[in-house]
């Protein structure tokens, strides 16, 4: 795990020094190593930096940037198979001179071009300089576990695993996209590939951006697209024929994630997904694995169910219950190291288990994307049942009821109701193949009604994956499925262990994003997954390692009591940051409103209290980044 930077200038005036001080700003994504290299051509000059967190091969032979014929290479992440990948190569001609997976991309590369990245199993975003054909390719892995910003202007095109490298270079013109602010406040995140700066982008999970300096223009193709999967027919197999496997994938997924010259951990929860990791790789070892849990005192709290079950399937397990300053201390670190306003609270437990593993191992796997692939959220069920009631509607009177309740939608006073009425009409006036996706995003999203008296601005939307057509998919689950994979699990879940893991110089690594499991589970039969219970065939293969009795219980997670905080011992917070004075000097918001918006959530009146911590992340961030 890394951090990559650099520049292609056409003024040719970004000279090594900048190209240090952009590298100097990820150190805590790597701070074993660091270089910087910058080739001039008659056309511009390219510069490549690396800041280096030593995982495989820890001598200096997997230093970067590193270079192969007429390549060069700045990459971020783990090429897990990189082995194979190697004797293949080896037995094309090819030689090596490191135990990197590094050099594997570079030669791969050379003897394949950018197909090559069809051979990976792994999460990477890396960057490559052909000096021949004066080309220069980025490539970000199938679902986005690792990040990769880019900026174009005026003549300047910067590349980043974090914004904060922009930052450093003295051409970066900072100008707040008013639009992505508004998705922020209607996901929690600012979703890809859009960006919260002007010119600035998110280079999509599945694609390479490809930059031809000759031309001076760039290029975007895809590689890879989950989408693809879930439109193939349900594969064959029966029940018992399929949860087999899948579990010998998931045991070949789970050992690849293995692969290191440093120590490993694991985060365990307690909840299916962590136990499925834990239990499958302590089941096939000798030694006992490392495992770790944070606990707290206040809100919802698994550590002791972890810990139960890290006692029956043999692990060394560490847990530590964290106290209330603790993971108050947190909250003001999150804008320098989330880059954008992004509001959601799970980032303050990840970053405390993060600390916690550090202390033992350089390499923690986490458990994420369970849900998103298996079906483990009940909201699913929600969906489906939904879309079944619109289906009994007829349509010719479907423009009717959607005309009635646009004009009920202004006489009500409950806001949470009003959306509800607001988001009926809208939905009942779109052709049926955009009804699925309308509904998921308005389970999300702030109200029209609300957005016009927060905003000084109005909207120019942006297209997210919520306007993409899925009506090939094989069904409505499928539809839901899809969407959280594309949307929710990459630009929350994912950016949020990213961060947090990296923000102590700590590998977290995706057992569960191994692509060969989504693209196994999205031909699965949906029943499969949720038919009388969530995660059906997932929690099956569990039950063969932990008994039923230790894992059935609800959902819970760890919760942080965030809005008690708010209104009591971070209540300073709300008065520093939300008052007229600082809201107005962002002049986003409409400060007359926000004042409201206070008063009801401090009096414990607010319908949608998550619009305070919203809002709070955006000024913190704002004080952060663009005073």
């Amino acid at each position: 795990m890394c951090g990559i930077c650099g520049f292609i200038d056409f003024t040719s005036q970004s000279d090594p020094a900048v190209l240090g001080e952009m590298v100097s700003t990820l150190h805590h994504r790597g701070p074993d190593d660091k270089g910087c290299d910058v080739h001039s051509f008659s056309q511009a000059s390219v510069g490549l930096g690396h800041t280096r967190l030593s995982i495989l091969d820890l001598s200096p032979a997997g230093h970067q940037p590193m270079n192969y014929n007429h390549l060069s290479v700045v990459f971020n992440g783990e090429i897990y198979n990189f082995r194979e990948v190697r004797r293949e190569l080896e037995q094309l001609g090819h030689t090596f001179k490191s135990e990197s997976d590094t050099e594997v991309i570079l030669h791969a590369f050379d003897e394949w071009g950018a197909s090559c990245v069809s051979k990976f199993i792994g999460m990477f975003a890396f960057v490559i300089l052909n000096r021949k054909t004066l080309d220069v390719s980025f490539v970000r892995d199938r679902a986005g576990v690792k990040p990769l910003f880019y900026y174009w202007r005026d003549g300047l095109f910067l590349f980043a695993s974090e914004l904060k490298a922009f930052h450093a270079h003295s051409r970066f013109v900072k100008r707040l996209n008013l639009n992505a602010v508004h998705q922020y406040m209607d996901f929690g995140y600012v979703p890809s590939p859009h960006c919260i700066f002007e010119d600035c982008s998110k280079l999509e999970p599945g694609h390479i951006l490809t930059f031809n300096i000759s031309r001076k223009e760039f290029t975007i193709t895809k590689y890879w697209d989950v989408r693809d999967f879930y439109c193939l027919p349900s594969l064959s197999l029966s029940y018992d024929d399929a949860k087999d496997e899948l579990e010998k994938l998931l045991l070949s997924a789970f050992a690849y994630r293995m692969v290191s010259d440093v120590p490993v951990g694991v985060f365990l929860s307690g909840g299916y997904d962590s136990t499925a990791v834990a239990a499958l790789l302590q089941s096939s070892r000798g030694e006992r694995l490392k495992t770790f849990t944070i606990g707290s005192l206040e809100g919802s709290n698994e550590a002791p169910f972890a810990k139960e079950i890290a006692r029956h399937i043999g692990t060394d397990h560490t847990e530590y219950y964290c106290t209330t300053k603790e993971a108050q201390e947190i909250i003001p670190t999150l804008p320098y190291f989330y880059d954008e306003p992004f509001a959601d609270d799970s980032a303050i437990p990840t970053m405390l288990v993060s600390r916690l593993a550090r202390k033992d191992v350089t390499v923690a796997l986490s458990a994420d994307a369970g849900d998103e692939i298996f079906a483990g959220y009940a909201n699913y069920r929600t969906f489906v049942n939904n879309l079944a009631l619109i289906d009994k509607i007829p349509s010719g009177l479907r423009k009717t009821l959607s005309r009635l309740s646009s004009l009920g939608a202004v006489t009500v006073p409950d806001n949470s109701l009003r959306h509800k009425v607001e988001t009926l009409s809208q939905i009942l006036r779109l052709e049926e193949k955009q009804i699925p996706q309308a509904l998921l995003r308005n389970y999300l999203t702030i109200s029209k009604t609300a957005k016009r008296r927060l905003f000084n601005s109005s909207e120019v939307y942006q297209h997210t994956v919520y306007d993409d057509d899925f009506s090939r998919f094989k069904d409505r689950l499928s539809i839901a499925l899809g969407t959280d994979y594309m949307m929710y699990l990459q630009n929350t879940i994912l950016t949020k262990v990213d961060r947090a893991t990296m923000s102590v110089s700590l590998e977290g690594r995706e057992p569960f994003l191994d692509h060969r499991i989504i693209e196994l589970a999205a031909q699965l039969p949906s029943k499969y997954k949720y038919e009388h219970t969530t995660k059906m065939i997932l929690k099956d293969i569990v039950y063969k390692y932990v008994p039923k009795q230790l894992m059935d219980r609800p959902k819970t997670g760890f919760d942080v009591p965030i809005d008690s905080w708010l209104r009591t011992s971070l209540s300073y917070l709300l008065e520093e940051n939300l008052n007229p004075r600082t809201i107005e000097e962002s002049g986003v918001f409409r400060s007359s409103y926000i004042q409201g918006l206070r008063k009801k959530f401090m009096r414990g009146k607010l319908h949608d209290s998550t619009i305070i911590w919203k809002l709070l992340q955006f000024q913190l961030w704002y004080n952060k980044w663009m005073r």
